[in-house]
């Protein structure tokens, strides 16, 4: 399964917000800066996830972006969708009806394909596990790596 670059940096972003998590926005210019990463593409990822409900926007010269809902509401699976959208990874094509299944009877075809069958149900199991991750438990996870990770991060913006 391949997923955009901007998944990967939106759950960074989440992840810094949720320590932040003082009810203040970040701008993006400093969300950009902290990882060092493009602010116009940036921009992009932030939008779409304020689009899909995880980030609000706030105007003006003290704007930035802020977390919708506690950390412990956002699932992987949620920013997932929210940058790569909710289509299917796999999309079965029914080449077994070409070549050397092109003159194969109707019949043969009544079942789904098996390889679109399995393909499916290992793209739901995945799917299954990034929604049952929050945002909250990746959080706790790397704060158990890294105990002194929320006060550099919030330091990093200017909290501390």
């Amino acid at each position: 399964m391949r997923m955009n670059q901007g998944v990967e940096w939106a759950v960074h972003v989440l992840l810094s917000l949720a320590w932040v998590d003082d009810g203040e926005p970040v701008s993006t210019a400093a969300l950009a800066a902290s990882y060092d990463l493009p602010h116009a593409y940036l921009n992009k990822q932030l939008q779409a996830l304020v689009k899909a409900g995880l980030l609000e926007s706030l105007p003006g010269a003290r704007g930035g972006f802020r977390l919708a809902r506690p950390a412990a509401k956002i699932t992987l699976m949620d920013v997932v969708t929210a940058i790569d959208g909710p289509e299917p990874a796999f999309h079965c094509t029914e080449i077994r009806k070409q070549g050397m299944g092109a003159a194969a009877p109707k019949s043969s075809f009544r079942h789904p394909c098996a390889v679109t069958t399995a393909m499916r149900r290992a793209e739901l199991a995945w799917r299954q596990s990034l929604a049952a991750q929050t945002i909250a438990d990746v959080k706790a996870e790397a704060e158990a790596h890294a105990p002194a990770i929320a006060g550099v991060t919030r330091r990093a913006y200017g909290r501390d």
